[in-house]
């Protein structure tokens, strides 16, 4: 399992307890699934990182943590909806018993194999292109 970066537990701590618990989940799902991926806070939020591209982070919402897919549109799964006008999807979480494990493995296995190049999205104006 990659370390959680100490800013994201920070993070995580400062949330409201139900919250908190989604978030710590998620973070060590993330975590373990996606060993090779680095994380820390990207526009303050948790946000996972493959090369530098980043693949999944969650965000507290007003009244639901979501979980962010940044590639997602393209993993074809009917339990993630679109997000923004690239290829993000998201799903939102209010409780823990929400979250369904088979789906986030399947989810972030799909996030190491599909991916789209965000990382130079600035340098191509916008035009995102297929990386995996």
């Amino acid at each position: 399992m990659s370390m959680i970066h100490p800013d994201v537990l920070k993070y995580n701590a400062e949330q409201a307890e139900a919250d908190q618990v989604i978030c710590t989940r998620l973070a060590r799902h993330i975590s373990e699934s996606l060993p090779e991926a680095d994380n820390k806070l990207w526009h303050a939020h948790p946000v996972w990182f493959i090369d530098h591209n980043p693949i999944a982070g969650y965000s507290k919402l007003k009244d639901s943590v979501r979980l962010l897919f940044w590639s997602g549109q393209s993993f074809d799964e009917p339990g993630l909806s679109t997000e923004g006008k690239f290829k993000a999807a998201e799903i939102r979480y209010k409780e823990l018993g929400q979250i369904c494990e088979q789906d986030l493995d399947r989810w972030l296995d799909k996030a190491r194999d599909i991916q789209w190049d965000y990382k130079n999205i600035v340098r191509r104006k916008g035009n995102l292109e297929r990386l995996k």
